[in-house]
């Protein structure tokens, strides 16, 4: 259910009787020559109506930029302070409990929002412990990720606009889709770059960590629902604990 489009006669008794918010959390940002600017929104706010039907929730209007620092020089990308995201992101959630939800899911499309997130629950949990925060980036999938992937990923933590995020579009929004531009990026990524800034134009000019072409809606919804699953079951368990 769309928070937005509630009125305020209406909404207080809704809140009372769902108690949990999905704040829907991605970027803007290259994502290649087959994916929009905006394939992280596109990608946390289609999740996000999922998940709220499965877990009848409320689904917040979504927060469009995110920390996209390592892209920020590429054609196309917004870049936010993670300093910016935290302030913003406790404050809604302090406003969400004044409002009487009881539980606040950041669903998150973009990676690098991570540290934010964190950061951000991390202080509700002290300003408001009674508000039970998540913070979700497509959780339970890495054995199915495995599974179903072909390719090599091209770093252990990272997928950008490759095979696996291209998938995960190509299911939940493929009519922003372009396969005939999708392209091998084949990322050449340098060791030290875990442990120091790199911007990314440093080891890709396309912004496509991997190859794209092996993309298929199969594989997209085969990690997606898994990842459902899982983050249904956990809201779920909260709630149950909150009413009782």
């Amino acid at each position: 259910m769309k928070f937005e489009l509630e009125n305020s006669v209406e909404v207080k008794d809704k809140i009372r009787s769902f108690r949990a918010a999905i704040l829907p959390i991605g970027a803007v940002e290259a994502h290649g020559p087959h994916l929009p600017l905006g394939t992280d929104n596109l990608l946390a706010t289609r999740l996000a109506d999922k998940l709220a039907e499965r877990t009848e929730s409320f689904v917040l209007p979504p927060f469009s930029y995110g920390q996209v620092w390592s892209l920020r020089n590429f054609p196309g990308s917004i870049n936010v302070s993670n300093e910016a995201l935290i302030r913003l992101l406790a404050d809604i959630g302090e406003s969400l409990y004044q409002q009487g939800f009881r539980i606040f899911i950041m669903l998150n499309g973009h990676l690098g929002n991570a540290v934010a997130l964190k950061e951000a629950a991390r202080m509700l949990y002290e300003r408001v412990p009674e508000l039970k925060v998540f913070y979700f980036f497509y959780p339970g999938t890495k054995e199915i990720t495995a599974q179903v992937r072909e390719a090599t990923a091209a770093h252990s933590t990272y997928m950008h606009a490759d095979e696996i995020e291209t998938s995960y579009m190509l299911y939940l929004a493929d009519e922003y889709v372009d396969m005939i531009k999708a392209i091998d990026g084949a990322p050449q990524i340098p060791f030290e770059a875990d442990f120091t800034p790199t911007p990314w134009e440093e080891m890709t000019s396309s912004a496509v960590l991997g190859d794209a072409t092996l993309a298929t809606r199969e594989k997209g919804e085969a990690i997606i629902e898994r990842s459902l699953e899982v983050m249904t079951e956990i809201v779920l368990r909260a709630k149950k604990g909150i009413m009782n």
